[in-house]
């Protein structure tokens, strides 16, 4: 049985439906909907709207940008020959708070999960191989959601086989020449660390250049 109104009962859920929120908290965000002000209320609406309408996949990076191509790859001041990649936008936003990273991305939203049906060809990987074939680019530096180290791997079968089918089809593109590092990332403090390291290694091989 049912104590709220049907639409309340019909916003709780959408809200409960969004990741690391459970029924309570739904509720809750559900309650400071109603309490909002009409015109508070409608411009929250009109802001999901106009995001889901507007927002795309840059086509160079797959990064989330509202035009064809998203700022840090129309930058003439970004390094075009380093590619780091990344699994999810928010690991963009985490790479450049740093401010020391300049080269550019490639976002594959989305990680190897064979629980939930999640493999290579459904994350942006094709367009990656195609980037990395048709471009000047010397260096792809892995992330570690898109990647593991050797150790890593070691305890994650099924993340070395994707980094391994991974490898041997940037080998297939022809471009022997591009190096491939690991492991960057902002998740987390171990991974801040080999953040840290790698955009050091990368500011270093810059300075040589």
């Amino acid at each position: 049985m049912s104590f709220f109104p049907a639409s309340l009962e019909n916003l709780i859920d959408k809200f409960a439906s969004l990741p690391g929120i459970g029924r309570k908290s739904a509720q809750r965000l559900a309650f400071h909907v109603l309490a909002l002000p009409d015109m508070e209320a409608k411009a929250f609406a009109d802001a999901i709207t106009e995001a889901k309408a507007n927002v795309r996949c840059c086509s160079v990076c797959q990064n989330l940008t509202e035009g064809e191509i998203c700022s840090i790859c129309a930058s003439d001041r970004r390094d075009k020959s380093t590619i780091c990649v990344v699994s999810e936008p928010r690991d963009v936003l985490s790479i450049e708070r740093g401010r020391e990273y300049n080269g550019t991305y490639h976002v594959l939203h989305g990680v190897l999960s064979p629980m939930s049906h999640v493999g290579p060809d459904d994350i942006r990987i094709k367009e990656l191989l195609v980037r990395v074939a048709e471009s000047d680019v010397e260096e792809v530096i892995m992330g570690v959601s898109a990647m593991l180290t050797a150790k890593d791997m070691l305890m994650d079968v099924p993340q070395a086989q994707y980094a391994q089918s991974m490898l041997e089809r940037l080998e297939k593109t022809g471009t022997d020449k591009v190096t491939i590092d690991s492991v960057i990332s902002g998740q987390n403090s171990a991974a801040d660390m080999a953040l840290d390291a790698t955009v050091s290694d990368y500011n270093k091989k810059q300075a040589t250049k």
